[in-house]
């Protein structure tokens, strides 16, 4: 027999009930709007990939950028090459290869934005040939300029060597040009993967023809209107163009998941009160609600990138959140049965009846029966998933990201393997010293008997009354010997201003900012969560609980990655090679996100079982009727979640790859092992103690008017 319970919330009920009514009478308006909006926002949206940045892993307030910034003011140009034009030459000690390497300098002289070229024959510097003396480069450097403008014009300098048989073009603006075109193809290929996928899916989830296109639907809204927000936003500061497949993974996938939420309460309370404005009512006043503290949950733990001060990462916080508000606000659906072969149909209307039986029943109270060898279990298998983290490397991205096809990963394969160590990574000086300046001398002296130091090139002025040296190490730019020498030169202290760039610079300047900012970033990302679920459940015991799993999801998300692409395990089916390490930067990324898309889940199936709990429900029934609603949604919703995101490991870059896996491992791992087993047997061994919290806070919360909803039934 099921119970009703009502308590009078009058401005509330009469709020939901208006919104409802509105909803149901103006629906076909309101999809209409919905779709001009949409019509409107791929207009002026889906041009944006060319006015976004490319990758961004820079910290102003560093060291390295603060010394480029202080030499490109001064000089007028950028302060390393940002193309590499690699010359086959035959024997570079011919009169040919000569003519040849200086026809190509002239060339690359005369196109847009170059302002110096650089080649063996006018440096004579022994390390641009390579070992075999068949090969040769050209250093390109442009005039001071954003990396956007840089990535334009290597873009176009690539197309004009396109068919040079003797002339590859790479070095970072080649790279990075490659990766914005990469980017862009691989989004409309994982676009024609997932959909066909999910509406399959949707169809045997959704058990109806109509619900089944939702979550496309849905999911296309969001991310277009998501693509118009981000092109104004990049009016006025830089957005990466990576932001553009977090937000098609992001916004599809919530899409999936509310819609989902939506769709199934409905028809439940449309079981009982028939399809109409009061089934809209209720869903509004319970799953609705769940829907909004789910969204601003997940929105609140990816804007926390934004304290980041990296434009990668800010932009996937801003985009994010973006994605994630548009998702619950388009999350509407009438009519959601139509279209149902019978069989579907059938089987929806038995889900839609109350039940206290059934598998996620069953598997509730199998756990709850043993909690403490489950969830003892359960935690053992997340650890040793995770126990791999624990030897995390980190890298720089590089044109090593790219895939073997493409010129920029060809030329920085052949200058890794056929060039002196470090030939293209010097670490860059920047003096406060005039060139001529016996101080210059001496501290150039001093840095070329610093230990792993194999040549320091002449003082070059730099601007009035500053100077640039390049010092060359025996050493590849990351290995421990070429970040302590950049450490060494950091701690010298001359009476003149010393400045050190560069890639291994740059790279110790990124970990070192990611670090300082992770404890707020965590932080924000912990508070966020805990008042969200307090504000939604009244316990401050459960949001603690939460904190925890998703502890426990990503280690062993993290775990897998490392054990899959640093490791290099399954790179044949996922085609990649592996760089031995990950991008410094997605561990911070996946770890925000994972966090929010973890506490995704964990709020839905909390609603459930605080609703059955405040009607009146002993804790292991409330718990078991909890998951028997939510069991069969949250699974459907994480699988399409997965494909939608997990489409992405089908891209081209590696780093690309570790985004869509790791999302999709996060959600899989969390809608599995978190809900179906650790939150029954935690809950269980809690008992009462899950809802407990303070007078003082359970005050607050009443005054803030978030008690216990209007409706439990």
């Amino acid at each position: 027999m099921s119970s009703v319970q009502t308590i009078k919330r009058p401005a509330r009920t009469r709020l939901t009930a208006r919104l409802s009514q509105l909803v149901y009478t103006h629906r076909r308006a309101i999809l209409a709007g919905a779709i001009l909006l949409a019509a409107v926002s791929a207009v002026f949206g889906f041009g944006v990939a060319g006015r976004l940045d490319p990758f961004g892993a820079t910290d102003p307030a560093t060291q390295s950028v603060q010394a480029t910034n202080r030499f490109e003011a001064a000089t007028g140009r950028r302060i390393e090459p940002d193309v590499i034009a690699l010359v086959s030459v035959g024997n570079v000690a011919s009169p040919a290869a000569h003519a040849r390497v200086e026809r190509v300098a002239s060339q690359l002289a005369r196109q847009p934005g170059v302002v110096a070229v650089q080649s063996f024959y006018s440096t004579h510097n022994p390390a641009m040939v390579s070992f075999n003396r068949r090969l040769t480069y050209v250093d390109v450097f442009y005039r001071s300029a954003s990396d956007k403008q840089v990535q334009q014009w290597a873009k176009a300098l690539a197309k004009r060597f396109a068919q040079s048989p003797y002339v590859t073009l790479g070095g970072d603006g080649v790279a990075n040009a490659q990766v914005n075109t990469l980017v862009g193809s691989g989004l409309a290929h994982a676009e024609l993967l997932a959909f066909p996928i999910i509406v399959l899916l949707s169809i045997l989830f959704f058990r109806s023809l109509v619900a089944s296109f939702l979550p496309p639907l849905l999911g296309g809204l969001t991310i277009v209107i998501t693509f118009l927000v981000m092109r104004l936003v990049s009016e006025l500061v830089g957005i990466s163009v990576y932001a553009l497949n977090f937000v098609i993974g992001l916004g599809l996938g919530l899409a999936i998941d509310y819609s989902l939420f939506i769709v199934s309460r409905y028809r439940e309370e449309a079981s009982v009160h028939g399809f109409g404005p009061e089934a809209l009512q209720r869903t509004l006043r319970s799953a609705g609600k769940t829907v909004v503290f789910s969204a601003i949950t997940v929105a609140a733990s990816v804007a926390s990138l934004s304290l980041f001060p990296q434009e990668f990462l800010y932009s996937m916080g801003i985009a994010g959140a973006v994605a994630a508000l548009l998702a619950m606000t388009l999350a509407l659906g009438p009519r959601v049965n139509a279209g149902s072969p019978r069989f579907l149909a059938r089987a929806a209307e038995r889900e839609a009846r109350p039940m206290t039986s059934g598998f996620w029943y069953r598997l509730s109270h199998f756990v709850m029966r043993r909690p403490i060898p489950v969830a003892l279990l359960s935690a053992a298998v997340l650890i040793v998933l995770g126990s791999p983290f624990l030897g995390i490397k980190f890298t720089p991205a590089t044109a090593q990201v790219l895939p073997a096809s493409q010129s920029a990963r060809q030329v920085a394969d052949v200058m890794n393997r056929s060039f002196t160590a470090n030939h293209g990574d010097p670490v860059d000086l920047v003096l406060g010293s005039p060139v001529g300046a016996p101080a210059t001398a001496a501290l150039r002296a001093v840095i070329a008997r610093l230990p792993g130091v194999a040549s320091v090139t002449a003082p070059a002025a730099a601007g009035s009354d500053g100077t640039i040296l390049y010092a060359f190490t025996r050493y590849s730019p990351l290995a421990p010997q070429s970040k302590q020498l950049v450490r060494a030169i950091r701690a010298l202290h001359p009476a003149f201003y010393l400045g050190v760039a560069g890639t291994t610079a740059s790279f110790l300047d990124l970990e070192s900012s990611l670090k300082s900012h992770l404890p707020l970033v965590l932080a924000a990302v912990i508070v966020a969560t805990l008042l969200m679920l307090f504000l939604m459940t009244g316990s401050v015991v459960l949001p603690l609980k939460a904190v925890a799993m998703n502890a426990l999801t990503l280690s062993a998300m993290l775990g897998i990655l490392v054990w899959v692409f640093q490791d290099g395990h399954l790179q044949g089916l996922l085609s990649f090679s592996s760089e031995g390490a990950l991008d410094a930067t997605m561990p911070v990324f996946l770890a925000a996100v994972g966090f929010g898309l973890a506490t995704d889940y964990g709020v839905f199936l909390l609603g459930r079982i605080k609703e059955a709990h405040d009607a009146g429900l002993n804790n292991r029934e409330a718990v078991a009727q909890g998951l028997e609603r939510t069991g069969r949604i949250v699974t459907a919703a994480a699988l399409l979640f997965a494909v939608a995101i997990g489409a992405f490991v089908t891209s081209n870059i590696v780093f690309i790859k570790e985004l869509g896996l790791g999302a999709a491992l996060a959600v899989l791992i969390d809608a599995s092992v978190i809900r179906a087993l650790l939150v029954p047997a935690l809950m269980t061994l809690l008992g009462p103690a899950n809802w407990w919290a303070p007078a003082p806070l359970r005050r607050l919360r009443d005054r803030l008017r978030l008690s216990d909803g209007e409706l439990v039934g």
